[in-house]
Formats: structure tokens, C-alpha cells, sequence
């Protein structure tokens, strides 16, 4: 398509200027030599995309605009826009991916625009990396459809499963499993990747993802892999998978008496114990699955029956409880199986590890994200112990269990009418709560806990107004009323070089958060939790550095002051214009949130005054956890006989 064809809707605008929709409406309404629309509807319509840039320019709306940015703008124009449908945007892609797989960074002989600019962003990066921002963009694009599972996920199955030859996932959607086995530089690496989904644009994007990363071959299928298996004489190393959840039509009736089904005929509701068992028949013998499935398949009664046939083989080594929020759907707090294959050259270890790592790290109001470093920590350091089975085996279990947190258990203790594997239930409280002499001393830290709250809770000063210019942002007249200044957007300010912006995309990370930095989570419920860096802080990450859920900001100290930017960044209002509800899960668009204008001494009133609102939040919070525990600890001791009983007269 002609570039002077191209065309932008009121979405697409408000991203080249790093505003809000509203503003683009706003400037349409006001000044008369804005673009006329040239195509689309009249609730939508579509603008051409070099009279916008040129009035932008023209207006000092626009800097020069990114070049996957740019690109990213002439895909979407190229398809009339995402309300066209994520097809014509995956073809696209894919002839955009097919074109770096073959020249790189050169662009072929008679380029149009988006295939010079998808090679100078290849150029400027690397091809790898201009594919994955497209694929990124995509993704959120058609969240509805596709919920790829997180970065951080994914490298933990993969570290679950170890190093391995060959790694097949049978439903790969864009990839995301299969390029976390891959890995990174310095790694070794798969000699081959194996991949399937029914989605067939979505598979030929994650084939070109891979492939574009080298280092391996890459075979990705379309089709189902339950009813058509397009490796079915395959035995590999190592299986990943996230499979579609509570599926009624994954084929009961046309496959009961598929060979698959070595542990027994899962039942019409039990579709994630066909995709178990599918991946064990492609392992080969003592190779190693892990499976990210919904809690139920651990508990539901349909089907503790193929649940005891793995028990009893020896199949299924590990059930781990991960928060709610690691993966799609976010709500639910789902289970890690890792699974191997019988007959390797090590005798069947008849025990289960079961593995917590739900309540020490989950999101206690959604606002906060995930502790994916001490997660990973928790699992791995278990899976660890449990692996060295001579060592364990000699212990009986010793050394290996954590109260409250990890628990090897013999398998014949779970054959009972229910088979009930959900690790909650059958780990115990940690010891520390219990007993008198240790809930004496959660009630003294209690009280002093209580104090030190209440000697926190803030007086709110009256302020003073907004002053005139000076030592930082541009004001209003002290006369303008609490909260009737100019505001400034995020983009704004980092255009003018107050702030630099720091997102994830493609295979970039986070940098090192350093003290006066500010973490902003992406996802949650329209409430952006805005964190600053301290000192204490700042050896501890708040967000896993592939975090595509978080955003880091590093504010000039001369022109903004860190807290009173972090406290206007967590408004309520201010995130909720800021969010998009595509999904289940809002996303933030950083860039679109705003602050006053204010000088900075101004500022700095503002900041000690949030920055004692979050002092007093983290010892409320931690009384909270403290009273909270104590009651457990003293309900669980009276129960159970730790305590003495209640006197009565």
C-alpha cells in the first residue's frame, strides 16, 4: 500500500502524540485545520496518516517518532486498523517476519514503506527483535483472543524441565514456551523445537519468531494436536505446554480408545488429563513435562482416578501452586504439574512434591506485581531437593520439606476416595506460629507494631497553593484553586527530557532500579500502585526484569521530585483515563498519565507529604500480616492441643 494511502485512526493518532483519546477528539473540536477524515465510519473514522504526522509537526505535537513506532502505524493502516480483525494483521506480520528471515536489515529490491522501515528497524536492532516488537504489539492487540503466556512463566517451566535435545509444545500459540527453552546467549541450546496449535496464522508467527532467533531447527504445525498429532512418531526430550482449559470438544468420543490414554479415558470434563497424557506419550522414557493447568484438575473427582494411575506409576512428580496473576486467566491462582515419563534409567520415586508458591508471593490486592525472583527461588531450590533422589530417598523426606511452603509425600498416602493433589491442603502451618512461647512473642511484636503505626499516621497539612515559575515545572497563578492546575503527561515529560521511560518489549529488560526510580505496575484494576526505589529498597527487584507488566520511570531529581510523582501517578482518576479494559485485566498506558505542573519546591511539599502516607501504608500492612497471623496461630494452637484449654468458671 502507497504510504500517501495509509491511514490512522483516532487510537492510532493518540499514540504518535502520546495523549489520550480524549485529546484527539478535543483537537478535532477546536481547531479548524485538522485533517479531515478520509475513510472508516462516523462513530470511527480513519485519518491519512502523512497529513496527521504533518499537522502534528506543525502544531509541536509530535517529535520525531520512534521507528518501530512508525512501523508499528503503517501495519496497522496497512489493515485499515485493528478493528479489521487480527487476520489481515497476522499476515502481515508474517510477510513482515518472512522478509527479515530472508534479507535481515536489507531491504529487498522495490521496498514499500512498511517493508524499508521494518528493515531499518532490523538495522537499527536486530531482525529478531523488530519481528518481537510486532509480535508484542500484536499480542495485546487481539488480547481477547490470545492470552500467550507470561515471560517469567514460561522460564520456569522451562528451568523445571531442565536441559533437553528436543522440546515439543502441542499447543504453542505464538511461542512463548518453546522460545523460553530455547533460551539465551551462552546457553545450551535445543538441537530442535517442535510446536502445534489450531490457531494456523498464530503458528506461522511463532515458527518465525523461533526461527528468526536461530540456534535451533524449528518445525511449527497447524491442527489439533489431540485429534491430529503432527508428530506422532516423535519421542523428545522434554515437553511444555499451556493448554486451553475446561474444553467439552476436545474429541471424548471419536479417541476412547486412542493408545494415548495409558493412565485411563479422561472423562468429557477432564480435557486438561488429555493434554497430560498426550504429553507423556510423546516423552521419551525418563523424559520431563511440565504442564501449567487450572487448580481444579488437582481436586476435581472425575478424575482421581487417571490422578492415582500417575501416582502409582510414578508419572507425576510434582504439583506446585503458583499466585494468582502468573498466567492467563489471571483471576485463578493455577498449578505447575511436572510429569516423567517411566522407564528412564531411574527407579520410580513413589512420592509427590507439593510446592506452595502462592501465599508468600501473591498479590494481596492485585495492585502489586508478583515477587517473581523469590518465586523462582522458592520452586527451583524445591525441585532441587526433591530431584537428588538417591540423597533424598536415604532421608526418607528429610531436609527437603519447609512447613508451610514445600512437603514430599509418599504416594500411598494420597490413594484414598478423593486423590485430592492440591498442595494447600496437605501442607501444615509453619511451627513458628505455634505454641505458646512462639505466639507470645508474635503478640509483643504485635503491640510494638500497633504503636509504631500509630505514631506513623499522618496529619495532612494544608498546602500551599500552586506558586508561580521556578525551579521546575511551569504553574498557575497562586491564585488557581487545590487541583484546578495545568497538567503535564508522562510522554511529555519525557520528550523534554524531565523523566526517561523504561517498558519492556520484544527480549529488552528493565534496568537495575536504582534509588529515586519509581516501579509502575501495568496490569490490575484501573489502580496503578506506584512504588519509589529507596535505598533500603533498592537491592531487592519489585518486578522480574522481562516483566512486560511493569514500568520503570527515572526522573531528573532537578526538575521532578520522585515521591510527589509517584503519589500523583497512583490517583485513581488519573489511571482510570489511563487504562484500556480490552481484557479481563485493565492495562496502564504509562505514557498517558498525568501531573501538575508545579515548581519543584511545591513539589517537594507534595512529596514528604505522600511519602509519609506510604510509610504509614507499609506498617499498617504489616500489622495487618502480624494481627492476621497471630489469630491463625491462636485458633490453629487452641484446635489442635498446642495451647492449653480455655479456663471457665
Amino acid at each position: 500500500m502507497p504510504e500517501q494511502e495509509a491511514e490512522v485512526t483516532s487510537a492510532g493518532i493518540a499514540r504518535l502524540a502520546g495523549v489520550g483519546r480524549a485529546a484527539v477528539s478535543n483537537w478535532r473540536r477546536r481547531h479548524g485545520d485538522f485533517p479531515r477524515p478520509v475513510g472508516g465510519t462516523q462513530t470511527s473514522p480513519t485519518f491519512a496518516l502523512p497529513e496527521i504526522e504533518e499537522w502534528l509537526r506543525r502544531n509541536g505535537k509530535l517529535a520525531e517518532v520512534p521507528l518501530r513506532e512508525r512501523l508499528w502505524q503503517l501495519v496497522e493502516a496497512r489493515e485499515g486498523g485493528t478493528a479489521a480483525g487480527g487476520g489481515a494483521l497476522a499476515a502481515t506480520l508474517a510477510r513482515i517476519g518472512e522478509q527479515l528471515l530472508d534479507h535481515g536489515g536489507r531491504a529487498p529490491e522495490e521496498a514499500g514503506p512498511i517493508a524499508a522501515t521494518a528493515a531499518a528497524l532490523a538495522e537499527e536492532t536486530s531482525p529478531a527483535d523488530a519481528f518481537g516488537f510486532l509480535l508484542d504489539r500484536y499480542l495485546d492487540t487481539v488480547s481477547r483472543q490470545h492470552s500467550p503466556t507470561p515471560p517469567e512463566t514460561a522460564a520456569l517451566m522451562a528451568a523445571l524441565a531442565g536441559p533437553a535435545a528436543t522440546v515439543l509444545d502441542p499447543a504453542c500459540g505464538s511461542g512463548a514456551l518453546l522460545a523460553a527453552a530455547r533460551g539465551t546467549e551462552g546457553r545450551d541450546r535445543p538441537a530442535e523445537l517442535l510446536g502445534q496449535d489450531t490457531d494456523g496464522p498464530l503458528a506461522r508467527l511463532a515458527g518465525l519468531r523461533l526461527a528468526l532467533r536461530g540456534g535451533s531447527a524449528v518445525r511449527v504445525r497447524t491442527g489439533d494436536a489431540l485429534r491430529a498429532d503432527a508428530f506422532p512418531d516423535r519421542s523428545v526430550d522434554a515437553v511444555l505446554c499451556h493448554p486451553p482449559f475446561n474444553e467439552r470438544h476436545w474429541g471424548h468420543d471419536e479417541l476412547a480408545y486412542d493408545p494415548r490414554w495409558e493412565y485411563g479415558l479422561p472423562a468429557r470434563t477432564e480435557s486438561e488429563l488429555a493434554w497430560v497424557q498426550h504429553a507423556l506419550a510423546r516423552l521419551r522414557p525418563g523424559g520431563t513435562a511440565v504442564l501449567l493447568m487450572p487448580p481444579a484438575a488437582a481436586s476435581r473427582r472425575t478424575g482421581r482416578r487417571i490422578r492415582a494411575a500417575l501416582l502409582r506409576r510414578g508419572a507425576l512428580r510434582a504439583v506446585i501452586a503458583l499466585p494468582a496473576g502468573a498466567a492467563p486467566p489471571h483471576s485463578l491462582a493455577l498449578h505447575l504439574w511436572v510429569l516423567v515419563r517411566p522407564g528412564g534409567p531411574a527407579a520410580p520415586d513413589p512420592r509427590l512434591l507439593v510446592v506452595d508458591a502462592a501465599g508468600p508471593h501473591h498479590r494481596a490486592d492485585g495492585r502489586r506485581p508478583v515477587d517473581w525472583p523469590a518465586l523462582q527461588r522458592t520452586v527451583l531450590d524445591a525441585w532441587a531437593a526433591f530431584a537428588d533422589t538417591g540423597a533424598a530417598a536415604a532421608r526418607g523426606g528429610q531436609g527437603i520439606d519447609v512447613p508451610g511452603v514445600r512437603r514430599t509425600i509418599p504416594a500411598i498416602d494420597l490413594l484414598d476416595e478423593e486423590v485430592d493433589l492440591a498442595p494447600a491442603r496437605h501442607l501444615p502451618p509453619p511451627a513458628e506460629t505455634a505454641g505458646p512461647d512462639a505466639l507470645g512473642e508474635v503478640r509483643d511484636r504485635l503491640r510494638e507494631s500497633l504503636l509504631r503505626t500509630h505514631e506513623l499516621t499522618p496529619a495532612l497539612p494544608a498546602l500551599p497553593a500552586p506558586a508561580g515559575p521556578g525551579g521546575g515545572q511551569a504553574a498557575e497563578p497562586a491564585s488557581a484553586a487545590p487541583g484546578g492546575w495545568s497538567t503535564v503527561t508522562i510522554a511529555e515529560l519525557a520528550r523534554t527530557g524531565a523523566l526517561q521511560v523504561h517498558t519492556v518489549s520484544a527480549d529488552e529488560t528493565l534496568p537495575e532500579p536504582r534509588p529515586g526510580d519509581i516501579v509502575v505496575p501495568l496490569l490490575g484494576d484501573g489502580t496503578a500502585f506506584a512504588q519509589v526505589v529507596t535505598e533500603a529498597s533498592a537491592g531487592r527487584r519489585s518486578a522480574a526484569p522481562g516483566d512486560r507488566h511493569t514500568g520503570l520511570l527515572r526522573p531528573d531529581p532537578a526538575a521532578l521530585d520522585p515521591w510527589f510523582l509517584a503519589g500523583f501517578l497512583r490517583n485513581t482518576r488519573n489511571t482510570r483515563q489511563a487504562s484500556s479494559y480490552a481484557s479481563t485485566a485493565s492495562r496502564i498506558d504509562l505514557r498517558r498519565l498525568k501531573v501538575p505542573r508545579l515548581p519543584l519546591e511545591t513539589q517537594r511539599a507534595y512529596g514528604r507529604c505522600f511519602r509519609g502516607l506510604a510509610a504509614f501504608e507499609a506498617a499498617l500492612e504489616h500489622t495487618v500480616a502480624l494481627g492476621r497471623r497471630y489469630v491463625q496461630g491462636a485458633v490453629d494452637g487452641l484446635t489442635d492441643g498446642t495451647l492449653p484449654a480455655p479456663r471457665h468458671d
